[in-house]
């Protein structure tokens, strides 16, 4: 089998931005209206604060009205709460996003269930869960990671994923259930595998598609993967890199990278892969959050724009 088709996620996300930048200008023109995206984080952790820059700098690339509220990490809950609570309140702010993980005398699920369900970017609150898992995607906010990592599986096997056999190794609420539903929605035949998966080699061959997010740098091995099949890898590891110098690391996903390039036929990278499609998605709740919250009808699917 020749060397496998490197899924260039970066490439991908920036078509999404320019796609959606286009649309949110069309949206100020007809309505005079920018969508509005707050995102909130605690505390000063150095990935989350990168992770954040990121956010903002797209948010304006795409033409929106980017926030950030940066709280010390000992801010209280009430505090937390009674902001999330104002931004629900504010017009001008159409997707709210709180940067997890937050400090341990916070209630996370608190938090993240006072967020209006359409203002709920990251599709985390109890009823965009329950939407996505009865197939109502049309109200639904979707994760951004589980919807960004379907699209990279599309533009590698085509729009109709129908029939494909799909794992998805990692069983999470927040990437390995969501995935699931969509690709259930897709009509592909899904399994839900993890660490205790009995046999779990022998499951993971058995997938055209292959979604890696169980957190474990390199568990998935080259010769655990069918030949042809197509893989995401959605893990995000930090390994030590001593050819880069005393105290360097660098990133690695799930998978083997190397060993799977002679065994699939498409793979993701990382980095370059799926982070910058979480971020790119966040882009495409923020509008599709404004429209539906102005009445607005919807646009065609991303990929549509994406193909034609």
């Amino acid at each position: 089998m020749s060397k496998a088709l490197i899924i260039d996620g970066q490439a991908i996300a920036a078509s999404v931005t320019e796609e959606i930048a286009a649309r949110a200008a069309r949206l100020e023109s007809e309505t005079g209206v920018k969508p509005g995206l707050a995102v909130v984080i605690v505390g000063e952790d150095p990935a989350s604060q990168v992770y954040v820059r990121n956010k903002g700098r797209t948010a304006k690339a795409c033409g929106f009205n980017s926030i950030t509220h940066t709280l010390p990490v000992d801010v209280s809950e009430e505090e937390l709460l009674s902001l999330v609570a104002s931004m629900n309140e504010d017009e001008a702010i159409h997707g709210i996003l709180v940067q997890l993980p937050l400090p341990k005398h916070i209630n996370e699920n608190k938090v993240l269930d006072l967020i209006k369900p359409e203002k709920d970017v990251d599709g985390f609150h109890p009823i965009n869960v329950g939407l996505l898992g009865s197939g109502n995607t049309e109200r639904a906010l979707v994760p951004c990671t589980p919807a960004g990592s379907v699209l990279l599986a599309k533009k590698a096997l085509g729009n109709n994923l129908a029939g494909k056999s799909a794992v998805i190794v990692g069983r999470s609420n927040i990437v390995g259930k969501p995935i699931a539903q969509l690709l259930l929605q897709e009509n592909c035949t899904v399994t839900i595998a993890h660490s205790r998966t009995k046999d779990l080699p022998d499951v993971v061959r058995q997938a055209d598609i292959v979604i890696a997010a169980v957190g474990r740098p390199r568990m998935i091995k080259g010769d655990w993967l069918k030949a042809g099949a197509t893989v995401i890898d959605v893990g995000i590891n930090r390994i030590p890199a001593p050819e880069k110098g005393e105290g360097k690391t660098r990133l690695v996903g799930d998978v083997a990278f190397d060993e799977a390039l002679d065994h699939v036929a498409a793979i993701t990278p990382v980095p370059r892969g799926v982070g910058p499609m979480t971020i790119a998605m966040l882009m495409s709740n923020t509008l599709t959050a404004a429209r539906r919250l102005m009445g607005l009808s919807e646009e065609p699917p991303l990929f549509e724009a994406l193909d034609a």
